[in-house]
């Protein structure tokens, strides 16, 4: 019995895989992808006022600023952004100390975070123990610290378009619409970015079609100091038609996705085996102990 299917050709992902390419490599890395943050302290550096050469801000703070990869990284009040697709992870700052330097504790990316999510230091979620915790105030403060350390990350795949885009040091130039990553791990910032997808998932309308127009706010703490959040604003009466290059480029996001996971899931495992094989070791030494001290009774 011969069995039919039809060519879906605004499913990629699907087409790839029956097409037996899904694992071919394509022209992009999928180790490279540029990184879009928020840029909270001004940048500062040398210009001639009145004759003298003084120390003053080239590059303000609260702009948006793309890291290139083994390049340059670009700075904008303002950017357009493209989504492809979200992804959701864990992740935790671990202090260095003399012996030991500053490291992050990831886990893999997820649909959602509903689920136990393995991380890079064998263990689950950065630490957060499963399920909805009633009472937080009743914990240790050692507990209720460790909580307040992991952050949830809506992590945003895309294209992105700065807008008058700058070097650091403030110097006008030219930049194409770039794929990155943003790692959101930010609270506020986590919501309202996630504002713009909730209503495309409520509309029933895909985010690769759409434009997300981002700018920032400044926001004060008790101290003083700035800090700055996303302002984003979703264009839902254009349609962004996918060209061949975006169905590649959403192979590649997958792509980069699963080798990030793997990448993870070996760290894992390595440490998973780690612990027992140290583990087996303080069995036998427990046992050996446990004989010398009956020989010696004896």
């Amino acid at each position: 019995m011969t069995q039919l299917t039809t060519i879906n050709v605004n499913d990629y992902a699907a087409m790839a895989k029956a097409s037996g390419i899904a694992h071919e490599k394509t022209s992009s890395s999928s180790g490279s992808l540029a990184r879009l943050r928020i840029n909270h302290a001004p940048i500062m550096g040398p210009a001639e006022v009145n004759g003298k050469t003084v120390n003053v801000e080239v590059v303000e703070g609260g702009t948006y600023k793309l890291e290139i990869p083994d390049g340059p990284t670009y700075y904008a009040s303002s950017v357009k952004i493209r989504p492809f697709m979200q992804r959701f992870m864990h992740k935790r700052f671990v202090q260095g100390d003399a012996k030991k330097p500053n490291r992050y504790i990831k886990t893999i990316m997820s649909d959602d975070l509903d689920i136990d999510l393995k991380d890079n230091d064998g263990g689950f979620n950065c630490g957060k123990p499963a399920g909805y915790i009633k009472d937080f105030k009743a914990l240790p403060k050692s507990q209720q610290d460790l909580l307040k350390s992991i952050k949830r990350v809506r992590a945003v795949f895309g294209v992105v378009e700065c807008i008058n885009p700058t070097d650091d040091k403030g110097n006008s130039v030219n930049i194409e619409p770039t794929p990155f990553i943003w790692e959101i791990d930010n609270r506020d910032a986590f919501k309202e970015i996630g504002n713009s997808f909730n209503t495309l998932a409520k509309r029933g309308l895909l985010p690769v079609n759409h434009i997300i127009t981002a700018n920032t706010s400044e926001r004060k703490i008790p101290t003083g100091a700035s800090y700055y959040v996303p302002v984003a604003s979703l264009d839902i009466s254009s349609v962004v038609e996918p060209s061949e290059q975006d169905h590649v480029l959403f192979g590649d996001f997958l792509e980069w996705i699963d080798n990030y996971n793997n990448y993870i899931f070996n760290l894992w495992s390595e440490k998973v085996n780690s612990r027992m094989e140290q583990d087996d070791v303080d069995v036998v030494d427990d046992i050996v102990d446990i004989d010398i001290e009956e020989e010696e009774v004896a």
